[in-house]
């Protein structure tokens, strides 16, 4: 059964400016190996983790940092939920995360659907 859907779309130029306005910004919504990124990719991940608050229904209170995307040896993206993200996942009885990002001519996008 879908829980929730989520879906977000991030103007990279923005993004970028944004985080060179506000020092600290970056260490705040991205992990450290997400910091280690292209820029592209790096808000590809904002956009992912935009879109999984969306999709869990924007509560309050939850870490960007207690959710990482991350892709498998085949390349497929996922997240790594712990602490605050993954009490709501609990609280909303899902079983599974599913995640689609991408990024090109200047924008990255991501989808979320969350599966009990």
């Amino acid at each position: 059964m879908i829980v929730g859907v989520g879906t977000d779309l991030c103007v990279v130029e923005r993004f970028q400016a944004m985080l060179e306005r506000r020092p600290g910004l970056r260490e705040r919504l991205l992990t450290p190996s997400e910091r280690q990124l292209s820029i592209q990719s790096q808000a590809a991940r904002f956009a992912a983790k935009e879109a999984l608050a969306k999709a869990l229904q924007s509560p309050g209170g939850m870490r960007w940092l207690d959710c990482e995307v991350v892709k498998s040896d085949h390349g497929v993206p996922s997240f790594v939920v712990s602490g605050t993200v993954a009490a709501r996942v609990a609280e909303l009885g899902i079983e599974r995360l599913h995640l689609s990002i991408s990024h090109d001519g200047g924008f990255a996008t991501a989808m979320v659907v969350c599966e009990a």
